[in-house]
């Protein structure tokens, strides 16, 4: 197959359409300092960590402060038929805010408030520029917490946009499990609410399902209410090496055929091991290993933590090392969520072009070990990372960004990663969303028939085609 070239291959070849200047007056007028046509203002806002590095930056910024703000920026640009692109904190990985077709980007980082915590109900209520370890420093003094992890520092407003999950979602689910109401700003400038505080409702079409995960292709959220668990009353945290990445997935396997209940289980490779122990000035042992961790009461972790002990000795797994305190839990996560950058400064001036696929868990060998094997086999730079008691993992190829070649291999082998998670019954993404980056993915997974559906309701919901604009699929 022929890979694409570079990052501008990959991207919807449709013209920008143009920002009138009767526009940035109006938004100038409207929101004074709040609103930004500098260059560098909007080049900050025009990428993301995904591999697309030509896309010309939205041409003004406007940092909303509150719904209204929101509201009054999308009817403007709705009387000009200009796109708006909802941003957060930038850490998307497939292009989603990304000024494809041009427009404008409305940066909600400012609205990060809080707004009411109901801790007897297990709720809380937040705007959606707040970031996940924000949300929990503010309600850890209620016993709760957040549970979805995505490794990112993201934002709540992202990660309900991308339906995300991480680190927890094999004991917490993702954020599809996690959103039970929204206030949205629709492509018009109405402000609507879906859902309730209600654990669950038969009230009409589920709305909120529909906006969770929709990439801001349907509207932008104001509010999120989401659900908080209890701090369990145990945590037990630990790390086991492995001859091989294929020990590693069989222990998790049977860990999870067996019904544990972990709460965490991520696949970390040789490769990432390595960088870790550079970046975070650990001294693990580099070989594939597996970092888990386990929530209850002390009993239940006690009893969670041996069977899966002995499990991963049947399949070789060695250099127990037990964390059961805050700090050195901290220290052992923090470790595997800067395995990405540790990755990156491995080698010096690369870009990482990442993917990730979810396949069922009988499947997870399959998938990964043969993906595992075709990058060995092409000589490129990568590191893996996965969330795999859920099946979800990830692979990032390190290349030279000027280099055409190391571009198209690192495509080459996304392509045939994703294609292989589609023959073996899973998604081409398991939280990482579609963006521009897997648009063809999509298709292939839904089929022509599905596509049209969604291409009706975004239609229907966004008649001008104003909001964001160019990701999950073209109208």
């Amino acid at each position: 197959m022929n890979a694409p070239q570079d990052s501008a291959q990959l991207l919807p070849q449709i013209a920008p359409r143009p920002v009138p200047q009767p526009l940035i007056d109006a938004l100038s007028a409207r929101f004074g300092a709040q609103c930004s046509t500098a260059l560098a203002v909007r080049e900050q806002h025009g990428r993301d960590e995904s591999p697309f590095t030509t896309v010309p930056p939205p041409a003004a910024v406007v940092f909303a402060e509150s719904t209204r703000d929101v509201a009054d920026a999308v009817r403007l640009a709705s009387e000009h038929a200009v796109p708006v692109i909802p941003w957060g904190v930038g850490s998307s990985l497939e292009g989603h805010v990304l000024a494809v077709q041009g427009g404008i980007s409305i940066d909600v980082g400012r609205m990060d408030r809080v707004l009411s915590v109901n801790a007897d109900d297990l709720t809380v209520t937040v705007q959606p520029g707040i970031t996940r370890k924000a949300l929990n420093d503010a309600v850890k003094d209620t016993g709760l917490f957040f549970p979805i992890d995505p490794g990112a520092d993201a934002s709540i407003g992202g990660m309900t946009a991308t339906r995300a999950s991480g680190t927890n979602a094999v004991r917490y689910g993702t954020m599809r499990e996690n959103v039970l109401a929204l206030e949205v700003v629709t492509a018009s400038g109405e402000v609507i609410r879906t859902g309730t505080h209600a654990r669950k409702s038969s009230a009409g079409y589920d709305l909120t399902r529909l906006m969770v995960g929709s990439e801001g292709t349907l509207g932008i959220f104001t509010e999120i209410t989401v659900r908080l668990y209890p701090l369990p009353e145990a945590v037990s945290a630990a790390i086991c090496s492995f001859p091989s990445v294929e020990a590693a997935v069989r222990t998790v396997i049977q860990t999870i055929q067996l019904g544990v209940p972990i709460a965490r289980v991520e696949l970390i490779d040789a490769n990432s091991v390595r960088g870790v122990n550079r970046h975070s000035k650990l001294n693990l042992r580099e070989a594939p290993l597996l970092l888990m961790e386990f929530h209850g009461s002390p009993a239940g972790v006690k009893e969670q933590a041996e069977t899966v002990q002995e499990i991963a000795s049947e399949h070789g797994g060695a250099d127990f090392e037990w964390a059961d305190t805050p700090e050195e839990r901290t220290r052992l996560w923090t470790a595997r969520h800067n395995a990405y950058f540790a990755a990156v400064q491995s080698r010096p001036g690369c870009r990482c072009i990442t993917t990730d696929t979810c396949v069922p868990i009988s499947r997870l060998a399959d998938a990964l070990l043969d993906s595992v094997a075709e990058a060995d086999a092409s000589g490129i730079s990568y590191f893996l990372v996965g969330h795999v008691g859920d099946g979800n993992f990830h692979m990032g190829y390190l290349i030279d960004p000027d280099d055409p070649q190391e571009r198209a291999l690192a495509e080459q082998l996304n392509h045939q990663l994703v294609r292989r998670a589609l023959r073996l019954g899973g998604t081409c993404t398991g939280e990482h969303g579609v963006g521009v980056h897997k648009m063809d993915f999509l298709a292939e997974e839904a089929g022509a028939g599905a596509i049209e559906m969604m291409r009706a309701i975004k239609r229907a919901l966004d008649p001008k085609n104003i909001l964001n604009p160019g990701k999950i699929f073209l109208l």
